[in-house]
């Protein structure tokens, strides 16, 4: 699988760069959340358009640092335009391969973080080394993932949906990434050089009761209508599979 492959399968469409954008802090990286304290200093790779960077910037305080790096120059552009005045906070386009490049003229921070990002890397081993040369001696690295193995639905969802499901993980699969990424982080830490690894279950569910059910609930249909398309270019589903499974999904 060539990088150019491996590129467009992890670009996002409007409907996606929404679900990154309803992320917040305490929802999304609780872990990361009960860490911080006034006055410290962090990275937040991938951070997208910056929705969990700006709490930790509002959790650090004025006195801390926060920078928040992204490959992609769109979501830099729209985080520097949500959250540009955030006293401390600052945004930098960058490759997590290649930090060093991105951060030129930083010091080494407190925790190096980031969220949902590995388990769209091929090489998630080379971007965890990048980020232990960001962090300081004796400072923390806090990574929040998923195992998209470990889903779980109830009640089940349509057929369609399962059927789309199941491709979409051989889609990714085919590129290069790795569906169960969170149970694998702890070992691939070591191998990064990192000492004391504690991996902690930090499930998300979605109820009904949930006063955010109806938006956080269509994830999946809204990655069928956005990443259809692209499975469809690579041949792992029809166009009337991904429709169906998004129509019925959100029936």
């Amino acid at each position: 699988m060539n990088n150019e492959s491996i590129n467009r399968r992890t670009e996002l469409s409007g409907k996606l760069t929404d679900v990154l954008h309803a992320r917040t802090l305490a929802s999304s990286h609780p872990i990361l959340n009960g860490m911080l304290m006034e006055g410290m200093s962090v990275l937040d790779v991938g951070c997208g358009t910056g929705a969990i960077t700006r709490g930790i910037a509002e959790a650090v305080g004025p006195k801390g640092s926060v920078v928040g790096v992204d490959q992609n120059p769109h979501l830099i552009v729209q985080a520097r335009q949500e959250y540009g005045k955030i006293p401390g906070l600052s945004f930098a386009e960058g490759d997590i391969y290649s930090l060093e490049e991105a951060l030129q003229g930083y010091p080494a921070f407190d925790i190096v973080t980031c969220a949902r990002l590995m388990v769209w890397l091929p090489d998630p081993l080379a971007a965890l080394k990048a980020m232990v040369k960001a962090v300081k001696p004796g400072g923390r690295i806090v990574i929040a993932d998923y195992n998209h193995e470990k889903i779980a639905w109830s009640p089940r969802p349509p057929a369609s949906m399962l059927a789309f499901y199941s491709a979409y993980l051989r889609w990714r699969e085919d590129a290069g990434l790795n569906n169960r990424i969170a149970d694998d982080l702890p070992d691939l830490m070591r191998q990064a050089g990192l000492g004391q690894v504690t991996a902690t279950p930090c499930h998300e569910a979605v109820r009904r009761d949930d006063p955010a059910y109806p938006h956080r609930s269509s994830l999946w249909a809204d990655t069928a209508s956005s990443r259809g398309p692209q499975m469809e270019r690579d041949g792992f589903i029809s166009r009337g599979e991904y429709e169906q499974a998004e129509r019925e999904y959100r029936h």
